[in-house]
């Protein structure tokens, strides 16, 4: 079932983006709009479409699918943005594309597997050591909304909406430890991550919320675009399809659409990783809502709310169909979305900075679970390499993303250790 799914994902992807349906990248949207309407070749829109993506397969999808063993879902969509848009769009070139992002989909679940049965053989097997790589996410994820009240509005709103979510964090640990949360002898355990994260959405859709359009200043995208908006809606069963397969995928636990829920699924945390799916999902409505309206080119994740579907779902069935409906609504409802972000600003704005907040934290928190990672994989040596690393990475004009640095410094210290230990130059910690 999860080889299924997830071939089908990779062939219905890489279909979706050769006919110029949807692509997964978000700055490929505009420049596929320029081919549809005669502005750039085919083969150009191809080399574009791999230079834009390829780096991102390689430095930041294909690492945190490695240490956690779940598929991060950049690595199999930005690979079908690519063979989509570098195939043909002709009769032989679609199921051409389609054929190898099924291959290419295939590959990754084997490689996967594969790639953890290695480990066994290796001198030093460092694959539950790479599980420190995302434990400072899990922690630091609940101070993104105070990062983005800061970003936004002003570092005042920022520092109050910190120290709320902290004493929210805090008063969570204290609950649990008393009876206040024990009903008829059933105790209940609140997580006090999400309970901070909870506290500090609040303040932040509060102020966005605060700020309105004035009369007459709105524009309605929706309606200068209506063309756009028609042709995604008239493809709206191929987003049913693969919304649903997404959706089931993730219930299965083999794929996530972002690190920090994918970290919390590696721990066992499906409630915490569709919160934070959750919340995530808020700051991409307005990017891919806008887009897909300006552009007529839609995304094969849409909102990510499907991430949601998958994690809260109570079997691969059931996410399976609710996947396939709440796609169904976001593509309808296009144009009544966008009419609500034109009435309130704060909130258009408000996706900018929390994907902004949520990089920036995801940039810290990477490190220095990369760092303790490859400390405990070769201690001493671990921290001096990570440090390096990043410095090397910055001063060449950072040809890894900063959010990767960790991950793949991780992996390669692991790599480093076993050559050592082979040669007989560094003994296996204990």
């Amino acid at each position: 079932m999860e080889m299924a799914f997830i071939i089908l994902i990779g062939a219905i992807a890489a279909m979706l983006a050769n006919r110029n349906i949807a692509v997964f990248n978000d700055g490929l949207r505009p420049i596929v709009s320029e081919h549809v309407e005669g502005r750039m070749t085919r083969r150009d829109l191809g080399f574009t479409a791999f230079a834009m993506s390829f780096g991102l397969v390689i430095g930041f999808g294909i690492p945190f699918t490695l240490s956690a063993s779940i598929i991060l879902v950049h690595s199999i969509l930005l690979g079908t943005d690519i063979i989509g848009l570098m195939t043909p769009k002709n009769k032989w070139g679609t199921p051409l594309a389609a054929l190898i992002g099924g291959a290419y989909g295939a590959g990754l679940l084997v490689g996967l597997e594969g790639f953890v049965k290695l480990f066994d053989y290796l001198p030093l097997n460092f694959l539950e050591q790479m599980g420190a790589v995302g434990t400072p996410v899990v922690v630091t994820f609940m101070a993104f909304p105070a990062l983005a009240v800061a970003m936004q509005f002003s570092v005042k709103k920022g520092v109050i909406t910190f120290i709320v979510a902290a004493l929210v964090r805090q008063l969570a640990v204290w609950l649990n430890g008393t009876e206040v949360l024990n009903f008829s002898g059933t105790p209940v355990t609140l997580n006090q991550e999400g309970m901070a994260l909870i506290a500090g959405m609040i303040f932040l859709v509060v102020f966005a919320m605060k700020e309105k359009a004035e009369d007459g200043a709105g524009v309605n995208l929706a309606a200068i675009f209506s063309e756009k908006v028609a042709k995604i809606r008239k493809n709206v069963v191929f987003f049913m399809v693969i919304g649903g397969l997404i959706a089931a995928a993730t219930n299965l636990a083999i794929m996530a659409g972002d690190p920090i829920s994918l970290n919390l699924l590696a721990e066992g945390k499906g409630s915490e990783a569709g919160l934070a799916a959750a919340a995530r999902a808020l700051g991409f409505i307005p990017l891919v809502a806008s887009t897909a309206i300006v552009t007529g080119v839609y995304s094969p994740v849409g909102f990510t709310l499907i991430f949601v579907v998958g994690f809260f779902a109570p079997n691969v069935w059931v996410a399976l169909v609710i996947g396939a409906i709440v796609i169904a609504l976001e593509v309808l409802l296009l144009s009544s979305i966008a009419k609500f972000l034109d009435k309130y600003p704060g909130i258009r704005n408000s996706g900018e900075n929390i994907r902004g907040a949520m990089t920036k934290l995801l940039e810290v928190a990477l490190l220095i679970g990369g760092a303790n990672a490859s400390n405990a994989i070769a201690p001493g040596f671990g921290f001096f390499f990570i440090a390096g690393f990043y410095l090397l990475n910055e001063i060449a004009g950072r040809p890894i993303v900063r959010m990767a640095v960790g991950p793949v410094g991780a992996i390669a210290v692991g790599i480093i250790a076993n050559i050592l230990v082979a040669l007989g130059l560094m003994v296996i910690p204990q």
